[in-house]
Formats: structure tokens, C-alpha cells, sequence
């Protein structure tokens, strides 16, 4: 799927996020394919009732003992039966390719929608119930496109076309096949909108088991690590508990209305054998005609019969593709304006200008933050745990936008700025450093994917990891692990530094970027960053004061705002709340 105005917030008006826009939308990429397999399916089935007639045709022909004719009437049959045939599987070698294609389309779009979502719709979703549905969203499209082209179309086609061929027989007949089948066709279409919430139900506890699963093996070393793992297994019982009995009840209202229609069906069969037969014996029809309304009859019974089937099974796909749109097509809720501008030459001047925020409905965070930070200065932001040190530097990058106030680089509006553009200005090492379940090159080289291998050393000698990558099992090819938990913590974070080094960004973030280390790891990860930190702006969180004492500046922050500020030795010759935490910090240690 093009990018469909990706960074705009309406990007998909109600009407597009609806699952039958959508899926039109997606199919449109590929009309002429979706055409030729609908021509296919069209050639066949109507060869295939053509063929029924032509064996009328073949029986009357024979009954008359017109020998010349027969062999003509035979060869029309026969070339039938080869076009219904063929037919088929030129549609099938075409959707083969086609309904892959619109599946993969709409998994990179969904995946993309995701992406542009601000950090604070991540935190309250869980990972896994994501990923589950961009997943069920393929899963589920190729399923109902298959039945519909397959399962669908071909019996409504059969019926359709064994209705209007039996009107020529009969008209009557067929006058009264459509009546009854109009008449059966809105009392089960009913049925099954009454039963709609069933089907949705089912859609979202499937959507809560699979969350479930992704996030206990996410956290499988904490549940082994609490003896959690009886715990876990019983509340996936409940879970999967809950998503059966949801499954049963929905398809048993869904066998209530297939037994409704094979119900009505075998009686309307049946009246349709004995009004054609009663016509042959008052002389009114043919014996190829008793023939061809018995074998369009089967067709009809046969026809509605899957194609109830079909629509049932289809039910649950719509219902868990409408489920997986509903919670995926939330517009995002900090988009990239049109008019966004990119941050040409960045220098790293940062200005903070009356900023307040909080998170959601909670307190404010931040209170009229006024801070100036000029090009290449390093500032170091401490404070007691909860004063939006953390949160200064999550608005910076933007990942949540301010409650008022602005946030400028190089004088820009950070919320003016191309995504892109201000995420190139700025370098994050933080305590969690986070690793991509790939090798060491491709986590290093992550933030400048074209980088070279020359490149990636030259960075991981500046962050002092070549010794421990090269003694690694495959060097720069070893795999990390999920979230890099092959690697030790300092290892981490000097590929995180390595990674800053190759990106060469102007502003550079350190968020306690040191605080879970041992002493041996820490030192050699401060020599690290010192190197990292030469001709950079810097905004550095820190609680272990030692690491800030060749700082340029110091910001005191508590609850929200900012009560002191300075040069290093300035704050500590006098009186006030930096001298007291460096006080206490010297006795504890």
C-alpha cells in the first residue's frame, strides 16, 4: 500500500477504517489481477451450469435418436467441461500471487500506522496484542479472500445462474425460486446480525490470548525468577478458557442458522423435484428437462448449502479483522504537520520556554520549565526520582508533546520539525540500553543503516568494545538475544555508545547511563562516554553525582520544577539542595 499520508493524523477518514473500505482500498493496488481472477471464477461456474444444460441438450438429443446431432451435442459438452476446468486454475496460478500480495500490503501499512504512534500509546498496550493483530489482519484478509473468491461466489454464481436457467425452463418456476430464496436470504441474514457481538467477543479474546503469550515469554526470566511459572500456566487456562467458551457460542448460533438453511433448503428441493415431475407426467416437460431442473435443483441445494457454510466461516474472519482495525487505526495523536520543516546543520542548542506537562490525567510532571542550553554545553539534570528529569529529555526527543510551553533546537520548534529530521539531531544512551534481536554489527550500525564495516569498528574502538566483540563466539556477526541479554550490561551499553559514536549526532542524551553497572564496568563506560561527550551538547541524568563533577553546568530539579542551577564547584561551596545530596552521597559512600 502507498504511503497513504502517513504522518497526517485523518489520514483514514471512520468510513476508510471500516473493514470493507479498507480491504476495497488495499484490493484496488491490484484491480487487474482481482479482475482476472473474478473473470476466472465467473468462466467456470457459468460453464459449469452451461454444462447442464448441455447435457439436457445431449439427453434430448439421444431420446430422439438424432444421431448426427449427437456428436456435436457431445463436443459442446465436452468443451464445456475443458473451459470450467482450465478456468479454475488460471485463477488460482493469479491469487496464488495476488491475495499474498494484498496481505503483505496491508501488514507493511498497519505496521507503519503503528510506528507513527507517540510513545504513550505503546505504554498502555501490551506488545504482543500488536503484533497479534497486524498479524490476525493479514491472517484474517487472506482467509476472507480466499472464501469469498472460492467458497462465495462460486455457489451464489451456480444458484443464481440455476434460477434464471430454470426460468426459461419454467418460468413460473423460477419466479417462485426467487421469492422463496429472497425471503430465506433476509430471514438468515438476520439471524446472523443479531448474533454479530458473538462473533466480536470471540475476535477479542483471541486478541487478549495471544498478548498473553508474547508477554509471559517477554518476561520468562521474571517468571522463573518469582516461581510464577504454576501461576502463569493457570492464568492462561482462564485465558484460553474464556476464548473457547467464546468460540463455542458463536459457532453454535452460527450451526443454528446452517440448520435453519438446510432446513428450508431440502424442503424447497424437494417441492421444485415434484413440481417438475408433475409436469413431465401431464406431459408439460421433457425427459431432458426433468434432467436439468433435477441437476440445477442438486445445484441450488448444494449451491446455498456452501454457500451458507462459507459466510459462517467468513463471519469470524470480518469479525477479528474488524476487531484487529478498531484497535490498530487509532489516528495518531502527535502527527507530523504538513508544513514540518527539516533541521538543516544542527548545532545542539536547546531551549526549554515555560514548559509544563503530565502524563495523561495525572499530576503535572513539569511546571514551567525555563531552561537555555547552548550549543555544545554539557548540563547534567539531578534531582530526587519522580522530579521529570527523565521526562526533560522524553519531550526533547518528542516523544509526548509539552501541556504548554515550547521546546526549541537551534531555535526551531521541536513540534515543527520532520520527525525524521530531529530524531537525526539527537543521541540517546540510556540505563536500558535497548538491542534489536540481531547481530552486534546491525545494532551498532542501526542508527546509520548505511554505514560501512570500517565504519562500525572505527566506532566500537572510540566506545572501547572491540576487545570483547572480537573475543565474542562470531565477532561482529554474534547474535545478541532478545533485548541483548547475551551481553552483560556494560557490554551493552558500549555498543549503545558505539552506536552514538556512528550516528555523530550534535546532541547527546545520557539518562543514568551508568547507574547499573559494577565499578570496573562503570569506569570503563565513563571513559567511553567522556570520549563521546568531546564537542557535543550533552543533557545528562545522573543520581551518582561524581559522574557530573566535569560538567559544564548542573540543574537541580525537584517535583516538577527547577530550584537551582550552576556550575559544579559553585553549587557545592554554598548552601542548598545539590551541597545536600553531595553530602549524603560522600557518607554513603
Amino acid at each position: 500500500m502507498n504511503q497513504m499520508k502517513e504522518n497526517h493524523k485523518d489520514f483514514l477518514t471512520p468510513k476508510e477504517r471500516q473493514p470493507g473500505r479498507f480491504l476495497l482500498r488495499a484490493v484496488s493496488r491490484h484491480s487487474f489481477a482481482h479482475l482476472v481472477v473474478l473473470a476466472s471464477v465467473l468462466a467456470g461456474v457459468g460453464c459449469s451450469v452451461a454444462s447442464q444444460y448441455a447435457v439436457k441438450n445431449l439427453v434430448d438429443v439421444m431420446a430422439r435418436h438424432q444421431t448426427q446431432a449427437v456428436w456435436g451435442a457431445f463436443a459442446a459438452l465436452a468443451g464445456l467441461i475443458a473451459v470450467d476446468n482450465l478456468s479454475w486454475r488460471l485463477g488460482g496460478w493469479v491469487s496464488a500471487k495476488t491475495f499474498v500480495d494484498v496481505t503483505g500490503d496491508l501488514r507493511k501499512f498497519l505496521f507503519n500506522h503503528v510506528l507513527g504512534h507517540s510513545t504513550g500509546f505503546f505504554v498502555s498496550r501490551r506488545a504482543g496484542m500488536l503484533a497479534g493483530r497486524i498479524s490476525a489482519t493479514g491472517n484474517a484478509v487472506f482467509r476472507i479472500e480466499s472464501v469469498i473468491t472460492w467458497n462465495v461466489l462460486p455457489p451464489l454464481i451456480a444458484v443464481l445462474g440455476s434460477v434464471i436457467m430454470i426460468g426459461f425452463v419454467v418460468p413460473a418456476m423460477g419466479l417462485a425460486l426467487i421469492a422463496v430464496s429472497l425471503s430465506l436470504g433476509a430471514v438468515l441474514g438476520r439471524m446472523a446480525w443479531k448474533g454479530r457481538h458473538l462473533n466480536s467477543d470471540y475476535a477479542e479474546a483471541a486478541a487478549a490470548v495471544d498478548g498473553q503469550i508474547v508477554d509471559v515469554i517477554n518476561n520468562a526470566g521474571v517468571v522463573r525468577a518469582f516461581g510464577a511459572t504454576l501461576r502463569e500456566a493457570r492464568q492462561f487456562e482462564r485465558e484460553v478458557g474464556g476464548e473457547m467458551q467464546a468460540r463455542q457460542r458463536s459457532l453454535r448460533y452460527l450451526e443454528k442458522i446452517r440448520l435453519a438453511h438446510a432446513v428450508s433448503t431440502a424442503v424447497l428441493t424437494a417441492g421444485l423435484l415434484y413440481w417438475v415431475i408433475a409436469r413431465w407426467q401431464a406431459g408439460l416437460a421433457s425427459a431432458g428437462d426433468v434432467v436439468l431442473v433435477v441437476s440445477l435443483g442438486f445445484t441450488v441445494l448444494h449451491g446455498t448449502r456452501d454457500l451458507a457454510v462459507a459466510l459462517v466461516d467468513m463471519v469470524q474472519d470480518w469479525a477479528r479483522l474488524a476487531e484487529a482495525l478498531r484497535a490498530l487505526l487509532i489516528p495518531h495523536d502527535m502527527p507530523e504537520p504538513a508544513s514540518a520543516a527539516e533541521l538543516e546543520a544542527p548545532r545542539g542548542a536547546v531551549s526549554f520556554r515555560n514548559v509544563s506537562f503530565g502524563y495523561g490525567e495525572a499530576a503535572p510532571v513539569l511546571r514551567g520549565i525555563d531552561l537555555e542550553i547552548k550549543a555544545g554545553e554539557h548540563v547534567g539534570l539531578v534531582g530526587k526520582s519522580g522530579s521529570g528529569k527523565s521526562s526533560l529529555l522524553a519531550l526533547l526527543q518528542r516523544q509526548y508533546d509539552p501541556s504548554s510551553g515550547e521546546i526549541l533546537v537551534d531555535g526551531r520548534n521541536v513540534a515543527a520539525l520532520k520527525k525524521l529530521s530531529l530524531a537525526g539531531a539527537i543521541s540517546v544512551v540510556s540505563q536500558d540500553v535497548q538491542m534489536f534481536h540481531r547481530s552486534v554489527l546491525e545494532n551498532i550500525r542501526y542508527g546509520k543503516p548505511e554505514a560501512s564495516v570500517a565504519e562500525v569498528r572505527a566506532a566500537a574502538r572510540a566506545a572501547y568494545a572491540e576487545d570483547f566483540i572480537d573475543a565474542l563466539p562470531d565477532g561482529y556477526e554474534t547474535m545478541v538475544g532478545e533485548r541483548g541479554l547475551r551481553l552483560s550490561g556494560g557490554q551493552r551499553q558500549r555498543l549503545a555508545i558505539a552506536r552514538a559514536f556512528l550516528r555523530d549526532s550534535p546532541i547527546l542524551l545520557l539518562d543514568e547511563a551508568t547507574s547499573a553497572l559494577d565499578s570496573e564496568s562503570e569506569a570503563t563506560v565513563q571513559m567511553a562516554l567522556a570520549r563521546l561527550a568531546q564537542g557535543r551538547t550533552v543533557i545528562a541524568v545522573a543520581h551518582r553525582l561524581s559522574t557530573l563533577r566535569d560538567f559544564d553546568r548542573i540543574v537541580v530539579m525537584q517535583e516538577g520544577v527547577i530550584l537551582d542551577q550552576g556550575a559544579p564547584d559553585d553549587l557545592a561551596s554554598r548552601p542548598g539542595p545539590y551541597r545536600d545530596m553531595l553530602a549524603l552521597q560522600l557518607q554513603a559512600a
